[in-house]
């Protein structure tokens, strides 16, 4: 058996490095791979050049605990669910590895069925194409997970050894990793039944055996530590759930006793939970510090004496770059406490959730670039910190300095304070988040005005951002195409899209967003208080990546930002044209934010300055506008104390934003991919005009929550998932529609895509909306 490490000091380790690849390699290959382009083994080759760059970029930083099984082509949720054979019996899985081209299916759907067993089995998606599972924000963050799918009677079997073949991987290039693992329990919890009245921890008993298979595995390939990760232990949970990870723990550690387990929790602090994670039998336990520095002393007052504590110091899910004296001054309290060997050095949590290296970033305001730490950067620190405490301060004290100074200099700066900002925050007054006029007033004054059908059809707002409009901004951005050129390709692109909206009977239109880049950074590039980076991409899902604006200082509208062309486009029909923005909330949530104030502030100054852009475009003469804000649900705090504080400023500033305008202007909202049922309220309380929800993949699952609550406005919901590369019937469609009128009046729904159009191709789009207009329709007639 391979030789153990037996090193005694204070350690650094990572949880998880970011998968892309610093240019965004990945990406490429996926695409490239989907596309017929490339083989699977062309595709495997790409992901094992990653993994071991990845790899040696953290040996050369001198990590300890380096993490393997971290990487993954798509979701390292679906991989936990491929490890262990929970397989939809839709995909065609008969037992044995689970082939790549199931992988996929699962992952995004796929354009017929995969071999011949799903038509064998009656499957009518063996016609239509498979659909893809559902999808979900992980915890609090903007990556999206595939949900596991269960049911009564689930059985579990190894369907995959990728975590034993990527930590041999390792081994053959002489790097020693510790294997990642979601725990069973976050990974049950994590999941969905398909039988309401089964509980997913009912199937622990079943589960654990396939882990008890893996971890022997490892242990077997030379394995020592196994990161085990468990973020449910920072949620609200029951009795019952503390007793499965008792259960859990226990079977695994008498099952498999030579390995050690690293139970890994971040998002926030353990609470409640403490006294189980102390007691549990296993080798070490991470503690996020960042999110919950408080925890720490209770964690050093009750962690028995040979528990390992990885402290989570360096912050996995910001930018900001850390003032490393301070942790340095915690790291030597808790060294005095447990010794050398009982201290362990962490980012928060994985850093899958920041960009890969700061160094690629040439064009940067050089005091904001003094300021921010990507991954490559958050390691290096995590080595100083290492380094300062195993050789003495003077080894490291010039990057102590330079830590040091940065921080400073960041504090005092006037590129961050704007008076005129202050001011205009400091004048709001309660009247100006709310509309003029009850609901029911608005809905008779618009409809009178904007005289729509039944069941009104519209989109979310983006049509395909085509090779052609790539090519296009890429050769405005490098000069290669005039600013007259570019506006004049954009303006053909908008008016075609426009007329081909009316010719298949589109009740509001949308202009396509062909301008747009992105509908964080398209706004952010307006505002003042953004920065932006070149190469600062980080994973949404799958191949679906974004760069995060950076919020560095007071936000503003210098501006108008959309007007132009929403008055532009509105030119061309008289049907009514969709403004369409981005909402405060989300804005907020889906960049890196400042942490010098708190975010419920810097999410007001975002409201007023969407605020005067909802004016305008009112002013304008666009009297549908939509506020988009699919990242509510995501902020929400896991911790259910902190919950009513969030959505009350979550709400507030999304009515800031849109309660500037007259009763007769019609305000819509856009959110996806998350669960309403707990904070239904606050979404009515919104009091949007009309909302749009993703409810295609969970077949009207969602509009669970809308009639229980007996949700007052009025609501669009998903009738086609946009992000599986497959065709929708209109008989599908027309079936959803059906659903919907069970849970809400006829006089409530509109009909939608779930989502934005921009990631798919117009073949694909035409004729999916062309069925949607015919799904409509049909409802209209049977109405």
């Amino acid at each position: 058996m391979p030789q153990r490490s037996t090193r005694m000091s204070v350690l650094v380790s990572t949880l998880g490095f970011p998968r892309i690849g610093p240019r965004r390699e990945l990406k490429r290959a996926l695409e490239s791979h989907w596309s017929g382009k490339t083989t699977e083994a062309a595709l495997l080759d790409s992901a094992a050049s990653l993994r071991a760059a990845a790899w040696k970029r953290q040996k050369a930083a001198c990590v300890d605990h380096i993490p393997s099984n971290d990487f993954s082509l798509y979701d390292h949720v679906l991989d936990t669910s491929v490890m262990v054979g929970a397989i939809p019996e839709i995909y065609g899985w008969k037992g044995g590895p689970v082939p790549l081209q199931t992988y996929f299916a699962m992952a995004r759907g796929s354009r017929g069925a995969i071999d011949g067993a799903c038509a064998a089995h009656g499957h009518r998606s063996a016609v239509h194409g498979l659909p893809a599972m559902e999808m979900t924000k992980w915890f609090d963050t903007n990556y999206h997970y595939m949900v596991p799918e269960f049911g009564r009677g689930q059985t579990f079997s190894l369907g995959s050894t990728k975590p034993v073949d990527e930590f041999l991987e390792a081994r053959q290039l002489g790097i020693h990793t510790r294997p990642v693992l979601i725990g069973p329990v976050t990974y049950l919890l994590l999941g969905k039944s398909k039988d309401p009245s089964l509980h997913p921890l009912a199937l622990l008993r079943n589960l654990l055996p396939v882990y008890v298979e893996v971890l022997r595995r490892l242990w077997s390939a030379g394995a020592d530590w196994v990161q085990m990760d468990e973020p449910a232990l920072v949620l609200d949970i029951d009795d019952a759930t503390r007793a499965a990870f008792e259960t859990t723990y226990a079977t695994l550690a008498s099952e498999v006793p030579g390995l050690k387990l690293m139970l890994a929790t971040y998002f926030g602090a353990l609470g409640d939970n403490l006294a189980v994670a102390l007691k549990l039998p296993v080798a070490g336990l991470h503690v996020d510090l960042v999110r919950a520095p408080e925890q720490l002393a209770p964690v050093l007052d009750g962690a028995p004496k040979d528990l390992v504590l990885s402290l989570g110091l360096i912050d996995g899910r910001n930018v900001w770059r850390a003032d490393l004296e301070p942790l340095l001054a915690r790291s030597e309290a808790a060294i005095r406490r447990r010794g050398t060997d009982g201290i362990v050095l962490a980012p928060s949590c994985s850093l899958l959730h920041v960009p890969v290296d700061l160094a690629q970033e040439d064009g940067l305001d050089e005091d904001l670039r003094s300021w921010l730490a990507f991954a490559a950067q958050k390691v290096d620190e995590l080595s100083i910190l290492g380094r300062a405490l195993n050789e003495g301060r003077d080894a490291v004290q010039d990057a102590l300095v330079a830590s040091s100074w940065a921080a400073g200099a960041r504090r005092v700066s006037t590129k961050i304070h704007d008076p005129a900002v202050r001011m205009r925050l400091a004048a709001v007054t309660p009247t100006m988040s709310h509309r003029q006029g009850a609901f029911e007033a608005r809905r008779a004054l618009q409809r009178q005005q904007l005289d729509l059908p039944a069941f009104p059809t519209t989109t979310i707002g983006s049509f395909p951002q085509t090779e052609a409009v790539r090519k296009a901004r890429s050769a405005h951005a490098k000069g290669a195409l005039s600013d007259g050129e570019y506006q004049a390709f954009l303006r053909r692109e908008t008016e075609t899209a426009v007329r081909w909206q009316e010719e298949i009977g589109i009740d509001v239109l949308v202009h396509g967003e062909f301008e747009r880049n992105d509908m964080v950074q398209y706004f952010g590039e307006q505002l003042a208080g953004y920065a932006f980076t070149k190469h600062g991409w980080v994973q949404s899902y799958g191949s679906r990546y974004v760069r995060p604006p950076i919020i560095f200082g007071d936000v503003s509208r210098p501006e108008p930002m959309t007007v132009g062309w929403s008055s532009y486009a509105q030119s061309l029909t008289q049907k009514p044209m969709k403004g369409m923005l981005t909402g405060p909330v989300t804005m907020l949530q889906w960049s890196f934010v400042r942490d010098d104030i708190p975010r419920l502030e810097t999410c007001r100054q975002i409201a007023l300055a969407l605020r005067d852009e909802v004016v305008d475009l009112e002013a304008a003469g666009i009297r549908v506008i939509q506020i988009d804000e699919p990242a509510i649900r995501e902020g929400l705090p896991l911790c259910k104390a902190e919950w009513k504080a969030y959505l009350d400023w979550a709400v507030e500033c999304f009515r800031l934003s849109a309660s500037g305008v007259a009763d007769g202007t019609q305000i819509h909202t856009h959110m996806c991919y998350s669960e309403f049922n707990d904070i239904i309220a606050s979404i009515g309380a919104m009091d949007a005009d009309v909302i749009s929800i993703e409810t295609a993949r969970s077949k009207m699952e969602l509009l669970e929550a809308f009639t229980s609550y007996r949700y007052p406005n009025e609501i669009g919901p998903g009738v086609y998932d946009i992000h599986a590369p497959r065709l929708p019937p209109v008989e599908e469609m027309a079936e959803l529609l059906v659903k919907a009128k069970e849970r809400l009046s006829a006089d409530q729904i509109w009909v939608n895509p779930d989502c934005g159009l921009k990631t798919r191709r117009w073949e694909e789009v035409k004729p999916a909306l062309v069925n949607m207009v015919e799904a409509a329709k049909r409802l209209r007639a049977t109405a």
